[in-house]
């Protein structure tokens, strides 16, 4: 593997506090040296990548996609949401648990991390806490963590039972492993197709009430809040799409008290609201579903004000023919991979004037540290050679019929988004070039 020089651009690494011009050297696999423009080491058979005028970052961490493999390939394979992630500057991406048959032993961690997957960026399996995402028999996270998975859920089967989630809370903290909880009394919400309210009743559906998801987290808080300091134990519960004003609040106070909670929000939650559903439009159904105005606000609040700690696509892709269905049949879920990036640099930035960095680190380094992944989410010397280089004064029309992925289901297809990416390498390997570029 031949080193590379990344020239002249502005290098935004938030964890190491850098934003100014640097060159960056990788060899390895790793970041070999930070220098001052023109004071990097090379040899004459290093590639050189001009990024004058360019934006230089950490390559994105996406602590919340399917891949759909094994079991799903019709709606993706773990080689192609990984193409479409490299194209979107994501070079770790973390996988749920809901495949087919479901991740939750070493045999299946270890067939989604296999180099025959064709994998084009790093994957980090995420294990099922209960058998067959059942909420009844609690895994071995021993044997999973050997296997490689960085956390547990059983994500779209929330785990309903007390006594359930204080035993998943507390095996996962004797093995260093975060829990990640889908929010969603199921008891409330059998049914229902999105978020209660006007539209459902203008609209003829059945609405998904707020508090289902906000009395979970309430629920999970007060679990954590109980454990805490319990033979020295901390557990770490980090609150999945969270889309609720009340949800927000309830991390916000859960941190204020030193409890270490965290969640992420997708970029369709700041975005769209339950309106975006128009006319019974399957690409704008998902759980949770898209939620009131307010909603929507106070999830742009929650990333402002630094209670959110991660943008997270949750991308879910389905085949066309499972969409094209009643709206009620349709299944959950838009993919995001390729969008979230352009959507973020448009709106938080130079919407809602959210410092680049700040748009960055939401993208790399805090997804990153919620999950623990060492070597991530930062360009320090030393660290993974996971890099985004993208121009942030282009814009670019998103069109669903050229994604990578394998589905094309996305409430954003011709949306105007702001900032390109022209390449993306992982782990020394460059694994995404835009069009055009020589």
């Amino acid at each position: 593997m031949s080193a590379i020089l990344i020239r002249g651009g502005l290098l935004i690494d938030p964890a190491a506090g850098i934003e100014a011009l640097k060159d960056v050297v990788l060899k390895d696999g790793r970041v070999a040296q930070i220098c001052d423009p023109g004071g990097a080491d090379i040899g004459p058979d290093a590639e050189v990548i001009e990024a004058s005028g360019l934006i230089v970052a950490p390559g994105l961490v996406d602590i919340h996609v399917h891949l759909r493999e094994p079991g799903q390939g019709h709606k993706e394979t773990i080689a192609t949401g990984t193409a479409a992630a490299a194209a979107g500057g994501f070079t770790s991406v973390a996988a749920m648990p809901n495949t087919v048959p479901t991740n939750d032993s070493p045999e299946i961690t270890r067939w989604m991390l296999a180099p025959e997957r064709g994998a084009a960026i790093r994957v980090f399996p995420i294990g099922a806490a209960t058998r067959g995402l059942k909420g009844e028999l609690i895994n071995n996270y021993g044997a999973l963590k050997a296997a490689g998975i960085v956390a547990v859920t059983d994500d779209g089967h929330p785990i309903l039972h007390d006594e359930i989630m204080r035993v998943v809370l507390i095996n996962a903290t004797r093995h260093g492993l975060s829990v990640i909880q889908h929010a969603e009394d199921t008891r409330m919400t059998s049914g229902c197709s999105m978020n209660a309210g006007s539209t459902a009743f203008r609209l003829g559906l059945r609405g998904m009430p707020p508090e289902a998801e906000y009395g979970l987290v309430e629920r999970d808080i007060r679990l954590v809040r109980e454990l805490s300091g319990e033979n020295g134990h901390q557990p770490h519960l980090h609150v999945a799409h969270t889309s609720t004003a009340q949800a927000v609040a309830a991390v916000s106070r859960a941190r204020r008290d030193g409890l270490r909670v965290t969640c992420e929000v997708a970029p369709h939650h700041f975005l769209l609201t339950e309106e975006h559903i128009g006319a019974y439009n399957t690409n704008a159904k998902m759980n949770p579903p898209l939620r009131s105005a307010a909603d929507r606000d106070a999830m742009i609040q929650g990333i402002l004000d630094g209670t959110v700690d991660a943008i997270a696509t949750d991308h879910a892709p389905h085949a066309s023919h499972e969409k094209e269905v009643e709206f009620e049949r349709a299944p959950n879920g838009i993919t995001g991979l390729e969008t979230a990036l352009g959507l973020s640099l448009r709106w938080l930035h130079h919407g809602w004037k959210l410092p680049l960095n700040r748009v960055v680190s939401l993208l790399s380094a805090q997804p990153a540290a919620v999950l623990g992944l060492q070597g991530r989410g930062t360009l320090a010397a030393g660290s993974f050679a996971d890099v985004v280089i993208f121009d942030p004064k282009q814009e670019w029309v998103f069109c669903a019929k050229n994604s990578l992925s394998k589905s094309k289901n996305t409430p954003f297809d011709g949306w105007t988004m702001q900032g390109k990416v022209l390449w993306t390498i992982s782990e020394g390997r460059v694994v995404y070039k835009a069009e055009g570029l020589a």
